[in-house]
């Protein structure tokens, strides 16, 4: 099964309520490897690399987010699979 890359921008309420903390397990879950990590202007930025089924899984999770979050806004590029990452973190 082939693999794609996922670029995503997050915007609502989604810093200081453990948005980035749940996009990792939850891609961890999924099997995803990549990153997520908050941005200046109070977004939220993530990279993801896997299969697409499981990479659509986690755009329809990021929709919502954790319990405390409040998402207004998605903004995704699906962009080719590179292999640059072993596992998902959070950047700091």
């Amino acid at each position: 099964m082939s693999k794609d890359r996922i670029h995503l921008k997050v915007k609502g309420r989604v810093q200081g309520v453990g948005f980035r903390a749940s996009t990792r397990r939850r891609a961890r879950d999924l099997g995803l490897t990549g990153w997520v990590k908050n941005l200046a202007d109070g977004s939220v930025e993530a990279v993801a690399e896997g299969r697409e089924d499981d990479l659509k899984k986690l755009v329809s999770w990021v929709k919502t987010g954790p319990r405390r979050a409040r998402v207004d806004e998605v903004n995704s590029k699906w962009k080719d699979y590179e292999d640059e990452f072993t596992e998902f973190s959070i950047r700091y």
